[in-house]
């Protein structure tokens, strides 16, 4: 038997040793944590490294609902595209992807191959390039990062994984000893691992290959000077491409775009998992007799039975638009509920608000039921530029937000809320061995309160518009309050506005000391998934620890109840903007602790609104009396799990 070696640190050198089910893995290590290292390591291998949930996240759609698409029934679908007929030629067969039937017209997807010279100016100036290169890269998946959420957020903290693999970098810089320019040396490292990633015999393995090349060609894009735009089409689009990366995917409008089908790829690949997030119908694998059909073809695509097919005729449009008729009554209705007050079985109202970052997220809250916005990421404006916004351009944002929500409806604006996970490149912090405590979230405003004066007086200028409240992140002590609360109080006396002002409970102090903090603020919001973080002294993006940093861990939710308790003392409101607030498990305790509002992404607002209503407020308080005497999250779980709620 051959034995294979990975560097634990590459993420491309453990796919690369494309392991197999009852494989014999040693692990091992050197240094003064070795021991700790090989006991972690060993544990997560033999939990299966999470691959329980992430094989329930990238299977293949049809065994459960999808958000937002729902499966087509087999007998429709199969009417759709005449699956009892003899072989048609201008049906083009896949893998289904993602569910559901989408009518449109082609749109290929071409791109433009990024030429670099082969020679460079010498290895020392040819290093800086790709290091800079590399950290800007960081900075835009950062950025996408803060904007989107499950599935797209974990798929984004694979490819900074990437970016700082060793052995990739290592092999680019080894490059550079020849005299090749960083751009050639980058590419060739990293098309040499795609096409390993390519031979390999497991389909899952292989396409990871997508990622190394969406991550390989969006530093190359840097190193080339070239800027990437988004993916742009004419409404009713059906895109066709040999492979969709997935921060294309990502990227991808869906209001215009209506489906996707590509040549490769697989249905655990990124791509498939955003399109099914996204709601879009899916097929890849098909035939590459696809990327000859020309642009503006009218084509049919069940993204169920995996197929595409060329010029439908009037029978199979007809019978294509039952289906989609059928699904399009499904959601008006969803809409029409969605819009109905979020109020338990005896009478209890709770707010539901959106999670957002632009006025067009504001927008869409909107018609999808939202009753305030209850996060406004105002870092969205900061990141993946060169310079900070100046307070004109913050304030037309703003502008554009309250405008979307209308005056009846808060617009909670959280101040600039970067360190740790979110750095700016004009804003250099200094090197930090704990980022996640050091300068972070209102730390760097206090640090910079050019800046904060700055947003502020934008905010200010929004004000007239909308009910807006003002919140500042990360705050743990009453200090940091009073100070960010000086400054806001001295432009509100200069410009003659006023706003209502909150703070963040993201770390245990502003918990135990929320007595205090409810006297001299107006509301509370909790974002759960620092407080869980913070609490539990575990990173939520290690791939270790991150499993066991739940948020139902009776610690927070005992942290939670204290700040609710504070907070209503004082005649006060609390909020949830973290994921917790749109885990259908957690709603029914949240509503027993007494949280007021519950501020979910846009997508989600239907599903807990309609959650609430099926709830009864006195079981759900004798719910949460109940799990604050258990000890685990995991007892925890298993007694929501039994909670019938009505």
């Amino acid at each position: 038997m051959r034995a294979e070696t990975a560097n634990a640190k590459s993420v491309t050198a453990i796919l690369l040793l494309a392991t197999s089910p009852n494989d014999a893995i040693r692990v091992s290590a050197t240094g003064p944590d070795a021991a700790a290292a090989v006991s972690a390591l060993a544990e997560l291998l033999a939990s299966g490294s999470g691959e329980s949930q992430a094989a329930g996240e990238s299977a293949v759609p049809g065994a459960g609902p999808v958000p937002g698409a729902g499966p087509v029934p087999a007998p429709a679908a199969a009417s759709a595209m005449g699956a009892a007929a003899p072989p048609d030629p201008r049906k083009l067969a896949g893998v289904s992807a993602s569910p559901g039937v989408a009518l449109g017209k082609v749109a290929q997807v071409r791109r433009t191959a990024i030429s670099v010279a082969e020679q460079g100016a010498g290895v020392e100036r040819e290093r800086a390039h790709l290091d800079a290169a590399l950290e800007r890269a960081r900075q835009q998946i950062s950025g996408q990062q803060a904007a989107n959420s499950g599935a797209a957020s974990r798929i984004l903290d694979a490819h900074l994984e990437l970016l700082a693999d060793p052995e990739l970098i290592d092999l680019a810089v080894a490059g550079l000893a020849g005299g090749r320019s960083a751009g050639y040396a980058w590419r060739e490292a990293y098309s040499s691992y795609a096409a390993r990633l390519e031979a390999l015999a497991s389909p899952l393995l292989r396409e990871r290959a997508g990622d190394v090349r969406d991550v390989g060609g969006r530093v190359l894009g840097l190193l080339a000077g070239v800027t990437t735009a988004p993916l742009q089409f004419a409404p009713g689009s059906i895109l066709i491409a040999d492979e969709l990366t997935p921060s294309e995917t990502a990227s991808l409008d869906a209001g215009k775009v209506l489906g996707l089908c590509t040549t490769g790829g697989g249905p655990t690949s990124h791509a498939a998992i955003l399109a099914r997030a996204l709601g879009l119908p899916a097929v890849c694998g098909v035939d590459r007799a696809a990327l000859e059909i020309e642009d503006g073809t009218a084509v049919l695509l069940d993204g169920t039975a995996g197929t595409l097919l060329e010029r439908p005729n009037d029978s199979e449009v007809a019978a294509a638009r039952a289906v989609m008729g059928r699904l399009a009554a499904q959601r008006h209705s969803e809409r029409a509920a969605a819009s109905e007050p979020a109020a338990t079985t005896d009478g209890h109202r709770i707010e539901i608000a959106a999670n957002i970052g632009t006025a067009e997220e504001a927008l869409a809250a909107v018609a999808q039921g939202g009753e305030a916005v209850g996060l406004l990421r105002s870092e969205l404006l900061f990141l993946d530029r060169d310079t900070a916004p100046d307070e004109r351009e913050q304030a037309e944002v703003y502008r554009a937000v309250a405008a979307a929500l209308g005056r009846e409806r808060r617009l909670v604006i959280r101040t600039l809320d970067i360190g740790g996970d979110k750095p700016l490149p004009y804003l250099p912090l200094p090197p930090e061995e704990n980022p996640f405590l050091g300068l972070r979230g209102i730390r760097v405003s206090l640090a910079r309160p050019d800046l904060l004066r700055s947003q502020l007086r934008a905010i200010l200028q929004a004000a007239a518009l909308s009910d807006i409240h003002v919140m500042f992140p990360m705050i743990a002590t009453l200090d940091e309050l009073r100070a960010a609360r000086r400054i806001l109080d001295e432009e509100q006396r200069a410009s003659g506005g006023s706003v209502r002002v909150g703070v963040m409970i993201e770390v245990p102090s502003a918990a135990l000391i929320a007595e205090h903090l409810a006297r001299e603020v107006d509301f509370f919001s909790i974002g759960t998934n620092d407080l869980t973080q913070y609490t539990l002294a575990m990173d939520r993006g290690h791939p270790q620890l991150a499993p066991q940093a739940d948020a139902l861990h009776p610690a927070v939710l005992g942290l939670i109840s204290l700040t609710v308790e504070a907070a209503h003392r004082h005649g006060k409101w609390v909020g949830v903007c973290g994921g917790m607030a749109a885990e259908p498990l957690a709603v029914p305790v949240l509503l027993g602790i007494g949280v007021d509002e519950l501020s979910v992404p846009v997508p989600a607002i239907a599903a807990v609104k309609a959650l609430v209503r099926r709830l009864s407020l006195r079981h759900c308080q004798d719910l949460a009396r109940e799990v604050a005497g258990l000890g685990t999250a995991g007892e925890v779980r298993a007694r929501l799990a039994q909670f019938g709620g009505s």
